[in-house]
């Protein structure tokens, strides 16, 4: 592989986490793999790669043309990124926000909903991990 490639994995795996990195790479297919590595040289590799703005930033960025294009499959991995980014869920607020006023109500209304849900979870979650017998987590 390139060393975009190898970047573009160590960037992905700062920002999503290794479970979720290992999860996508184990459902790798021959059919899919040409665009799986297209996506982890292009998109992080290279754009998340970029240290011309802060990855707390690109994380608003991200979500707000995520949900000013439709594309609301991805939000809920990105607003679990957040916690890695350091984009707080003001900034993620600010950005639907915009994409309100710039792209439509209902898309932004839609991209704040799958944020509250997803949000829910991390904290359910995070209470789960606290609460958890210590030889359990």
């Amino acid at each position: 592989m390139t060393n975009r490639y190898d970047t573009g994995m160590q960037v992905r795996r700062r920002i999503l986490g290794d479970a979720h990195v290992d999860r996508a790479e184990a459902a790798k297919t021959p059919f899919d793999l040409p665009f799986q590595t297209m996506i982890t040289e292009g998109a992080w590799g290279t754009v998340w790669a970029s240290d011309q703005i802060s990855d707390r930033e690109r994380s608003m960025i991200t979500l707000a043309l995520l949900a000013a294009l439709g594309n609301f499959d991805e939000i809920p991995m990105h607003i679990r990124a957040t916690a890695r980014t350091g984009a707080s869920k003001q900034d993620v607020l600010e950005a639907f926000q915009h994409v309100a006023i710039y792209a439509g109500v209902p898309r932004a209304n839609h991209a704040l909903k799958l944020a509250k849900q997803t949000y829910a979870e991390m904290e359910a979650q995070d209470t789960a991990q606290d609460t958890a017998p210590s030889g359990d987590k």
